[in-house]
C-alpha cells in the first residue's frame, strides 16, 4: 500500500504533518523547531543544545525518573539532537504505544527546568565540550566555520564555549524558550502505522492551548571569502585540513547537481579524492561535502595526513576541485547509484521518512514523495552540474590547517 501524505494546520500556528503507511510495523513521532545555533545571540552560544538536555529533565507533571520509567515502559527508541538550525525531538515506537509516546513528548516539550537540575545539567554540557574539543577534526571545523561565515550566524558553534555555557542562567533559557519555541516555529511530524485521525485529535488537545507568536530567522546569502588559515595544538599525530567555496542553500534546486558531485569527487569508495589520496597511501582520510543550509551552503573537502605530506595532499585536493567536470558519465552513474541507495535504504524505515519528511518542511515547506526525490536525482545530467559550477565556481577557496605544535 502506498504511504499517503497529510497536513493540518492548528489555530495557533503548528503544522502537523503525517505519512501513513499501514504495511509498517512501527511508527516514528517527533517534533521539528526552527532553531538552532545561528538563532542565538553570542551570550546564548550553546543555549538551544543545552535546552535540548533539559526537555528530558522534568516538566510540572513529570520528574526526569518519570520520563525515563516510561520511555522505558513504551519500549520507545527515543532521542533528540541539535544542529546549526533545528532542534528536533523524536521516537520510534510500535502503533499501540503510539498515542501514549505522542502524549508524553508534548508533555517534554514544556520543560519545568529546574534550578537544580539546571546546574545539574550544566556540568554535563561542560563535559560534553571539553571532550568534543580533544577531537582535532571537530576543533577544526568550529574554528573553521566560525572564521568562514564571520559575522554570519551559519557559523555559530552549536555546543557553545565553556565561557558561554558556564555563564548561561536558567533565566536565559526560559527567555530564550520563550523566544524561539511559538507552536508556528515548529513541526509535529508522524510516518508510519497510525491513525491520522487520532493524531490530529490528539495535537488539538494536546498543543492547541500553546500561545503562538511571531518568530524570525535572518536568511542572508554567504558569498564566502578566500583566506589561508593554520592552526596549532599540542600532542597531535596528524594534520587535518579544510577547503571551503560558497556551495548551494537548502532550497537551491542546484542541491542535487552538488551533491552528486560531492559524490564523484569525495565519496568514501571510488571517488577521485579515494583514488588520488586514500588507495595512494597518501591521506588517511578524505572527502567532499555539499553543505546546504537556511539560505546559505558551502561546498567543502576535508583531508587528513601526516604533516609531512599535508602539503603534497592540499595540493591534490586543490588540484581535483579546480577541475571539477573531469569525470566520465559512467562516474556519474556510480554516483547516481550511491545517492539513491543511500536515500532508499534511510527510507524504508519510518524514522528515516520521518526525518526527511520533518526537516525538508521546515526548509522549504514542501514535501517530496521518495519517487520524487529519486527521479530527480536520475535526472541530472553532466551540463547540470556544469551550469550548476556557473553559478557556484570552486575557484574561491578559503583553507584551514590544524597542525601539530
Amino acid at each position: 500500500m502506498k504511504a499517503q501524505f497529510l497536513k493540518h494546520n492548528l489555530a495557533n500556528g503548528l503544522t502537523i504533518l503525517g505519512e501513513v503507511n499501514p504495511s509498517n510495523v512501527s511508527a516514528a513521532i517527533g517534533f521539528f523547531v526552527k532553531t538552532g545555533a545561528r538563532d542565538e545571540t553570542e551570550i546564548e552560544s550553546g543555549v538551544s543544545h543545552f535546552l535540548e538536555h533539559m526537555m528530558f529533565k522534568g516538566t510540572k507533571t513529570r520528574s526526569a525518573m518519570d520520563i525515563n520509567f516510561q520511555l522505558g515502559n513504551l519500549g520507545a527508541q527515543a532521542n533528540a539532537f541539535t544542529s546549526e538550525e533545528n532542534t528536533v525531538y523524536y521516537a520510534g515506537v510500535l502503533p499501540e504505544h503510539f498515542s501514549a509516546m505522542q502524549e508524553l513528548l508534548t508533555d517534554m516539550l514544556r520543560p519545568a527546568l529546574d534550578p537544580d537540575d539546571f546546574a545539574t545539567e550544566k556540568k554535563v554540557i561542560l563535559e560534553e565540550i571539553a571532550l568534543y574539543q580533544d577531537r582535532p577534526h571537530f576543533y577544526l571545523f568550529e574554528k573553521a566555520f566560525k572564521d568562514y561565515f564571520g559575522d554570519h550566524p551559519a557559523g555559530n558553534s552549536v555546543l557553545g564555549s565553556h565561557a558561554s555555557v558556564s555563564a548561561l542562567t536558567r533565566e536565559q533559557m526560559k527567555l530564550y524558550f520563550d523566544r524561539r519555541y511559538s507552536p508556528s516555529n515548529m513541526v509535529l511530524a508522524a510516518t508510519g502505522n497510525f491513525s491520522w485521525d487520532r493524531f490530529v485529535a490528539d495535537a488539538e488537545s494536546l498543543c492547541g492551548h500553546w500561545e503562538n507568536y511571531a518568530v524570525g530567522r535572518a536568511t542572508s546569502r554567504y558569498h564566502g571569502k578566500v583566506v589561508q588559515e593554520c592552526y596549532t595544538r599540542k600532542n597531535l599525530s596528524h594534520a587535518h585540513a579544510i577547503l571551503i567555496a560558497p556551495g548551494a542553500a537548502a532550497q537551491d534546486f542546484e542541491r542535487y547537481s552538488l551533491s552528486l558531485l560531492s559524490t564523484v569527487l569525495g565519496d568514501s569508495s571510488g571517488s577521485r579524492m579515494y583514488w588520488s589520496l586514500i588507495h595512494k597511501g597518501l591521506a588517511d582520510s578524505a572527502s567532499v561535502d555539499s553543505d546546504e543550509r537556511d539560505g546559505a551552503g558551502c561546498f567543502l573537502a576535508y583531508v587528513s595526513s601526516t604533516p609531512e605530506q599535508l602539503d603534497q595532499v592540499i595540493g591534490i585536493a586543490r588540484g581535483i576541485l579546480s577541475t571539477p567536470l573531469d569525470f566520465s558519465e559512467d562516474d556519474l552513474e556510480r554516483a547516481k547509484a550511491k545517492v539513491i541507495s543511500r536515500i532508499v535504504l534511510d527510507g524504508e524505515l519510518p524514522m528515516g521518512r520521518l526525518m526527511a519528511l520533518g526537516l525538508e518542511w521546515n526548509y522549504r515547506r514542501e514535501n517530496t514523495p521518495l519517487s520524487e526525490v529519486i527521479s530527480r536525482v536520475k535526472a541530472v545530467q553532466k551540463r547540470d552540474i556544469e551550469r550548476t559550477l556557473e553559478k557556484f565556481p570552486l575557484s574561491s577557496i578559503a583553507e584551514y590547517r590544524l597542525m601539530p605544535e
